[in-house]
C-alpha cells in the first residue's frame, strides 16, 4: 500500500514539474485527476509556477511525507494537551481528532494561499471568505442536527442561542483560518507585484543594454571599415604613382575582393573560413604592393572552418601586423595566421617577424584604434550572447616580431543562421 502511494506521489510530482516548466506539456498528461490537477498548475502565473516548482524540487517525495508526519505529531500534542486541561469535557480521542482536523485545515488553507495567492485578491478574496463562512455555518448546522438526533431530550429551538453559537463559530473560523489565510494572500500578492516590477525593470535594462551594445557594435564596424578601405586603397594609389605595371590588375583584383567581402564587413559574426579567405585576399593585395618584403601563410583546421567569430577581428590584427610590424622593418617579414583549439577555447593567432614592440612603440601597437576596436567588440559580443568574454593579448615573439592572440569560447557546429549566411555567400 505504501509503495503504491509513493509511486503515485512520484508520478504527481513528475507531472507537476513537467507542466510547471512548460504549460504546453499539459496535452501530454492523460485525462482524469492527473490532467485536472495539471490544468490548474498550468493556469498559474509564471512566478507562481516558478515558486511551486522550487518547493516541489526541495520538499517533494519523502521529504514532504516527513514534514507532514512532523506536523501531525505537533497537532497531536495539542490534542493531548487539550485532554489534560479539560479531561471531563474532552476525551483524548476527541482531542486528537479535533486538533488534527483544525491543524490540517489550517495547514492546507495556508499552503493554498501561499501558492494560489493570485486567486485570493480583490473581489476573489471576499468571495473566498464568504465561501469559508458559509461552509463553516453549513458544517455547524449539520453538527447541531446530528446532535439533536442522537439526543434523547426534545430539541427546543432557541434563536438567541443559535446566533450565539454561529457567532462563536465564525469568530473561531476567522481567528484560526480566514484571517491567517487573508494575511498570507495579501502579503504574497505584495511580494508578487514587487517581483514582477523587479523583473520588468531587469528586462527593460537588458533591452536597453542590448540596444546600446548593438549601437556600439555598429559604431565599431563603421570605424574599422573605412580604416581598412582607406589603407588598402592607399596601397593601390602608391603603386599607380610609381607606375607599377601591375597597378591596373591589382585595382581590378581589389574591386572584386571588396565586392565579395562587403557582406562580411556588415555582418556581426561570420564563419572562420570566410574570415580567413578575406584575410588572405587582403594579404595578397599587400604582397603585390610590398613584393618580396612580405610573405604570409594561413593555417585553418577543417573542423574549425564553420566556427562563428566576430567579423574582421583577424583582418584587423593582420592589418596591424602589416602597418606596425612589417612596413617599418627594412627587410620586411613574414606573417603567419592560425586557428586552433585550446581546451574549450578557440585561439586565433597573428604572428609576424617585424620590428616587434619596443618600449616606445608598445603603447602605439598595443592600444591603437584597431586593437582597441577588437577588445571592445569582444566585450560587446560577450554581453549580447551571455558568454564569457574573449581576450586579446599582444606581446613580443620569442624570435622577434609580435604575437597577437585572440581567445574566444569555442562553439562547435553550424547554426541555422550560420548555414543561411554561408549559403548566401556561396
Amino acid at each position: 500500500m505504501w509503495r503504491l502511494f509513493t509511486q503515485w506521489q512520484k508520478q504527481m510530482d513528475q507531472d507537476a514539474i513537467l507542466v510547471l516548466d512548460n504549460p504546453d506539456a499539459l496535452a501530454a498528461i492523460p485525462a482524469g485527476h492527473r490532467h485536472f490537477i495539471a490544468a490548474r498548475l498550468a493556469a498559474m502565473t509564471p512566478i507562481e509556477r516558478m515558486e511551486l516548482r522550487d518547493f516541489i524540487v526541495r520538499y517533494g517525495g519523502a521529504r514532504f511525507n516527513r514534514m507532514v508526519l512532523k506536523l501531525l505529531a505537533v497537532f497531536s500534542l495539542f490534542g493531548l494537551a487539550l485532554h489534560l486541561f479539560q479531561p471531563e469535557k474532552t476525551s483524548w480521542i476527541e482531542g486528537l481528532v479535533l486538533s488534527n482536523l483544525v491543524g490540517i485545515s489550517m495547514a492546507m488553507g495556508l499552503m493554498g494561499a501561499w501558492f494560489n495567492y493570485r486567486k485570493l485578491v480583490g473581489g476573489k478574496l471576499v468571495k473566498s471568505v464568504l465561501i469559508m463562512l458559509f461552509a463553516c455555518l453549513f458544517g455547524l448546522l449539520i453538527g447541531m442536527g446530528m446532535a439533536a438526533m442522537v439526543n434523547d431530550k426534545p430539541y427546543v429551538f432557541d434563536s438567541e442561542r443559535l446566533l450565539r453559537i454561529v457567532g462563536i463559530a465564525w469568530l473561531v473560523a476567522g481567528l484560526l483560518y480566514i484571517i491567517p489565510v487573508g494575511i498570507v494572500a495579501i502579503w504574497r500578492n505584495q511580494q508578487h507585484d514587487a517581483t514582477t516590477l523587479r523583473l520588468q525593470q531587469a528586462a527593460e535594462r537588458e533591452r536597453m543594454a542590448r540596444e546600446l551594445s548593438d549601437s556600439q557594435l555598429r559604431l565599431l564596424r563603421a570605424q574599422i571599415e573605412p580604416h581598412f578601405l582607406f589603407n588598402t586603397l592607399g596601397a593601390v594609389q602608391q603603386l599607380a604613382e610609381q607606375g607599377a605595371p601591375r597597378a591596373a590588375a591589382l585595382t581590378a583584383d581589389l574591386i572584386a575582393f571588396l565586392r565579395a567581402s562587403l557582406a562580411e564587413m556588415r555582418s556581426e559574426q561570420v564563419p572562420l573560413q570566410s574570415e580567413f579567405d578575406m584575410v588572405e585576399a587582403y594579404l595578397r593585395v599587400m604582397q603585390a604592393r610590398m613584393g618580396q618584403r612580405l610573405d604570409f601563410s594561413l593555417a585553418l583546421p577543417p573542423e574549425l572552418a564553420h566556427t562563428m567569430v566576430p567579423s574582421m577581428i583577424v583582418l584587423t590584427l593582420a592589418e596591424n601586423a602589416i602597418k606596425h610590424g612589417i612596413e617599418p622593418a627594412l627587410r620586411g617579414g613574414d606573417i603567419h595566421i592560425s586557428a586552433q583549439l585550446a581546451g574549450a577555447m578557440l585561439r586565433l593567432r597573428v604572428e609576424d617577424t617585424g620590428v616587434g614592440l619596443s618600449e616606445h612603440a608598445a603603447p602605439v601597437a598595443g592600444s591603437g584604434l584597431g586593437l582597441e576596436n577588437v577588445r571592445s567588440r569582444l566585450q560587446l559580443v560577450a554581453q549580447q550572447d551571455g558568454v564569457a568574454a574573449g581576450s586579446l593579448e599582444v606581446r613580443n615573439g620569442d624570435a622577434g616580431g609580435v604575437i597577437a592572440d585572440i581567445v574566444l569560447p569555442f562553439q562547435a557546429g553550424v547554426t541555422g543562421k550560420t548555414a543561411a549566411l554561408m549559403e548566401g555567400m556561396a
